[in-house]
């Protein structure tokens, strides 16, 4: 199986890459930046420190869109510092964006059967690309955002990605053919902590010590926003998880809409006018399997590094 991260690359997005670097039966053969977490410059230059730091500076980058006059939420700049990767300071990159992000995917989507795409942020770039038919109705979307039966983390019915571009989302909803909404309802429930993090800093590896650093960091943060949840979710990983292993979630099967009114802008919800496209959203996790995959997977990478 073949594999695009669409990344705002922040903390968790950076975990969702290693997975699928340490995931051997996948071939990841790019990732494109959207906005979110951080700029998009910021995502490409983190996407590009981390491939280099895991040994993949042979995997392309793609810049996307980002809507006019942007800017990071206080609240991102805090769970994942000012430029996304806490406080760990990597190497500039030697390049940059390969090219644009929404006319790569496209070209993506016609060139590859087997191709799965893991949007990790706001639907910007997957949006442009549904003006295109053929990648309306062949892509493959494991996308991370959403909550349905839980309330949100930005608004008390909007999460992050959603709540940023939810027209967007909408968008996707309403128009692309086979789409797995991975939201808080289920990556609240596979939560990392301090005692998983001392695993990575024993392995005596630069990635090692990186991959630490950004958990802890990560969790500190959720001590303060979520101290509740005794930990930090791992939203983007488990999208990358669901897409090598669907059988790690249970979903309900829903033509999905998001809010766009004010009062309730950014809610996810099921659409009472429509019977297609169906979204399969996720609502139940086994969180002990992917949380195991999770770690010996993230632990070799940073071992073999």
């Amino acid at each position: 199986m073949k594999l695009i991260l669409d990344l705002d690359t922040g903390i968790d997005d950076a975990f969702a890459l290693a997975y699928a670097l340490a995931s051997p039966e996948v071939e990841l053969i790019a990732v494109t930046c959207t906005y979110g977490n951080v700029a998009v410059d910021d995502a490409v230059r983190n996407t590009r420190a981390l491939l280099d730091l895991f040994g993949r500076p042979d995997v392309p980058v793609y810049a996307g869109p980002s809507p006019a006059g942007w800017e990071v939420a206080e609240v991102s700049a805090f769970i994942h510092g000012a430029h996304g990767l806490g406080e760990v300071s990597l190497p500039a990159p030697a390049g940059g964006s390969a090219g644009d992000a929404v006319d790569f995917l496209v070209a993506a989507v016609r060139e590859h059967e087997d191709l799965v795409i893991v949007p990790t942020g706001p639907s910007t770039s997957i949006a442009a690309a549904l003006e295109d038919e053929y990648f309306a109705s062949h892509a493959r979307l494991v996308m991370m955002g959403g909550a349905l039966t839980v309330p949100g983390n930005v608004r008390p019915w909007a999460e992050a990605n959603v709540w940023q571009d939810p027209e967007a989302t909408d968008r996707v909803f309403r128009q692309a053919a086979d789409v797995t909404m991975i939201g808080l309802d289920v990556t609240l429930r596979t939560l990392l902590t301090h005692s998983e993090v001392a695993r990575w800093r024993a392995v005596g590896t630069r990635a090692g010590e990186v991959l630490a650093e950004l958990a802890e960091y990560y969790i500190r943060a959720y001590e303060t926003t979520a101290p509740h949840l005794g930990g930090c979710g791992l939203h983007d990983p488990l999208a990358v998880a669901v897409a090598l292993d669907p059988s790690l979630v249970t979903c309900l099967s829903l033509p999905m809409q998001v809010d766009l009114a004010e009062e309730t802008r950014g809610r996810t919800i099921g659409d009472l006018s429509r019977v297609a496209p169906q979204v399969k959203v996720a609502v139940g996790v086994d969180a002990e399997k992917f949380l195991g995959a999770f770690m010996e997977r993230l632990t070799r990478l940073a071992a073999n590094t």
